[in-house]
């Protein structure tokens, strides 16, 4: 029976240390895989940072060029606005000047008559 128990020991101690190598292959297989995982998300979040960051860049490129096409339309603006104070100011000297005429007109007329 001793035999037998010693046999019995000697075939669990093999199959436990086979067991434990197995798990010891597994565990540097899951390892491995976790390594490639980490460096996949590593990859996967530079690329996500360099996209974020071109298109952060975009955006400020096309807000300064709509700023400053802004600033251009509120200048031409600006100058359109004195334009047509320069031209009202213009009709109005030129309404007085025809006002005057017609007048000199009027009285010259008026003396030509008599």
């Amino acid at each position: 029976q001793l035999h037998q128990t010693m046999s019995e020991k000697n075939e669990l101690t093999k199959r436990l240390s086979m067991v434990q190598k197995e798990l010891q292959e597994k565990e540097s297989e899951i390892k491995t895989e976790i390594s490639e995982y980490k460096t996949r998300l590593l990859q996967a979040e530079k690329e996500h940072q360099d996209a974020l960051t071109e298109a952060n860049r975009k955006t400020e490129a096309e807000i300064e060029a709509c700023q400053d096409k802004m600033n251009s339309l509120e200048h031409f603006i600006s100058s359109q606005k004195l334009e047509i104070e320069h031209l009202k100011s213009n009709k109005e000297e030129l309404n007085n000047s025809l006002k005057e005429a017609k007048q000199t007109l009027g009285e010259l007329l008026k003396t030509k008559v008599r």
